[in-house]
Order: C-alpha cells, then sequence, then structure tokens
C-alpha cells in the first residue's frame, strides 16, 4: 500500500506542476513517471541508507537520466521533463519549518532545518551537473564512434 500511494502522489504532484508549467500535454504523462521513479528511489534509499544527500543525489541523477532518455525519445527539451520530475524532492517541509523557527526566536532549530534544506538542494544541484557531465561524455564518444 505504501508503494502504491507514495507513487500515485509523487506521479500527481509531478504532472500536475507540469500543467501549472504549462508543459505540452503529450509530456505529462512522462514528466509524472519521471517524478515518481525519482521520489521512489529518494524514499527507499533514505530508508535503506538514513541519507539525505546521497539519496537526493541518486536521486536526482536518476531523474536527470530519464529526462534524458524521454527528450531523446519525444524530441523535446530534456528540461521539460527533468523540472517537473524534481517537484517531490523539493525540500518545502524543512524550508518552512526553518522559517518558521526563526521567527519564534529559537535560531538553533532553524539552522538544523536550514542545513536539511542546504543538503537537499546542494545534492539535487550535484545529480544534475553529474547528468549532464555523463551526457556530455556519452555524446563525445558516441560522435567519435560515428567519425570512425
Amino acid at each position: 500500500m505504501t508503494f502504491f500511494l507514495q507513487f500515485s502522489l509523487s506521479f500527481f504532484s509531478s504532472a500536475a506542476f507540469g500543467i501549472i508549467a504549462n508543459i505540452p500535454r503529450r509530456a505529462l504523462l512522462t514528466s509524472g513517471f519521471t517524478g515518481a521513479i525519482g521520489w521512489m528511489i529518494y524514499f527507499y534509499l533514505d530508508q535503506i541508507f538514513h541519507s539525505i544527500a546521497s539519496a537526493n543525489f541518486v536521486a536526482a541523477f536518476m531523474i536527470g537520466c530519464l529526462s534524458i532518455f524521454f527528450s531523446k525519445k519525444q524530441k523535446m527539451p530534456m528540461i521539460i521533463f527533468y523540472i517537473p520530475g524534481l517537484i517531490p524532492l523539493v525540500p518545502g517541509g524543512p524550508s518552512y519549518e526553518a522559517v518558521r523557527a526563526f521567527a519564534l526566536g529559537d535560531p538553533n532549530i532553524g539552522f538544523q532545518k536550514l542545513m536539511v534544506v542546504s543538503t537537499t538542494a546542494i545534492s539535487i544541484v550535484g545529480g544534475l551537473l553529474v547528468t549532464s557531465f555523463v551526457e556530455q561524455l556519452i555524446n563525445k564518444w558516441l560522435l567519435s564512434k560515428k567519425n570512425k
């Protein structure tokens, strides 16, 4: 039951953001699927390893790989799949808790939550960077094989 609930809610949140961002209709299902797969990877890696940073990094990397795959398959820009796919990973709850703690005069909790937000953001950016680097390496390798 947990798998189905997690998968469906992350799918619908990614697809709903795709609607809000006005992506093409033919990309909504794959954007939702990308977000759901990324969230499931994050959810289970966080359960197993208890590490927000590594779970977000691997999930962002896989979202990037799926976005590249779907962009080539559907002949659309990668960003159409990547941004909605990241929506389930965005640390909205800890961001709110950090601001709330600072507003209520509890800077220790505020800085603790701010570190969670920073770690998550850096991990997501790192996943995107590694995805872009791997894509460039693969494209150069394919181009060199084609020219031989």
